[in-house]
């Protein structure tokens, strides 16, 4: 599949994608880090994969995504939702989800360093953000 086809893919279908890689990356991040009971490894993690989170992490980068990644944001961004966030205000949800489509969309298209670059500076913007 070539990049531009991924491009106008479903962002539902790129977030679900997306939201297990970065998953998956975070889990990585933070068992590097040293811990090793699993219920910390949990709460770590979670700090990462919140919505609010993700959210953050985006709205912080938006300026330094390429044009193509920029729309495929507001496109997934601006998506109808069918069913109500359980823990998130719905818009804090829609930028968690244009960036786990984000994610899912750098995975498709093979562009495995550009990715591993917008999760790494996420996660670093995560870290450096104050707790609530």
């Amino acid at each position: 599949m070539e990049k531009k086809d991924i491009a106008y893919m479903n962002t539902t279908v790129l977030a679900f994608l997306g939201d297990s890689v970065y998953e998956t990356r975070v889990r990585k991040h933070v068992i590097d880090k040293g811990q090793v009971n699993a219920d910390l490894l949990h709460k770590a993690a979670v700090r990462f994969v919140r919505a609010d989170a993700q959210a953050y992490a985006l709205k912080v980068m938006m300026d330094e995504l390429t044009e193509e990644e920029q729309n495929l944001v507001k496109r997934a961004r601006n998506k109808k939702i069918s069913t109500k966030p359980k823990n998130a205000d719905p818009v804090i949800y829609k930028w968690a989800t244009a960036f786990e489509a984000l994610v899912g969309f750098l995975y498709l298209s093979e562009d495995i360093e550009r990715m591993e670059d917008r999760i790494s500076r996420a996660i670093a913007l995560i870290e450096e953000r104050k707790h609530e």
